[in-house]
């Protein structure tokens, strides 16, 4: 068996106290990302989204706002049969070189057609054609299969495909982990509750 117990890190960047965390999760989550946007971090916006069944992926975010956090799949994936059988998710931001987390949790719902619309147009060509020619999750007979649909979209535009779109998924908790010396690690959870956003320190 290999172990691994030599791997440490010691987190020294900084720390999150009650003071410093802002009273609104979204203008602390803003704060955030647009520190690790600012540092020059590769594709920020990553983020790992884990549905009830459970499963777990990577996905990019591709806009939030305090409506929700929203990224763009095929319908008929893997991740978009699991949230139509239940839209329960929980999202993570992991910022290694910040020592930072988010973890949220909240409930996914598709955007409007109008919208999914407007963010194909404005993708590159190549991931359009991508989005059109993969089924995607589909178990396939080789990347050749693929590779022949390419030819279809020689030229011309694209069109939307019926199976792909966006989801927003509306967040009810927030959790902001910052690291800290000897494993005492900074944890602000925000809940939300009666309309209201209620903050709390938990332990590391």
């Amino acid at each position: 068996m290999n172990n691994f117990a030599f791997l440490r890190e010691s987190y020294t960047r900084g720390g999150l106290s009650e003071a410093e965390a802002l009273d609104d999760p979204w203008a602390q989550f803003e704060a955030w990302f647009q520190e690790a946007v600012n540092s020059g971090l590769r594709e920020p916006n990553a983020m790992t989204l884990a549905t009830a069944t459970p499963n777990a992926r990577i996905v990019l975010m591709k806009g939030y706002s305090p409506e929700g956090i929203t990224f763009f799949t095929n319908y008929e994936s893997t991740k978009g049969r699991e949230l139509a059988a239940n839209p329960s998710v929980a999202l993570l931001f992991f910022w290694n070189e910040l020592e930072r987390q988010v973890r949220l949790r909240g409930t996914a719902a598709k955007v409007s057609r109008e919208e999914t619309l407007a963010y194909f147009r404005s993708r590159p060509r190549g991931s359009q054609v991508g989005a059109a020619v993969s089924p995607q999750s589909s178990v396939i007979a080789s990347r050749a299969e693929l590779e022949a649909k390419l030819e279809h979209y020689a030229e011309g535009e694209v069109p939307l495909p019926d199976t792909w779109g966006g989801y927003r998924v509306a967040i009810s908790e927030f959790e902001f982990w910052q690291g800290r010396p000897s494993r005492l690690h900074d944890r602000l959870r925000y809940r939300c509750g009666d309309g209201a956003w209620v903050r709390e320190r938990l332990a590391p």
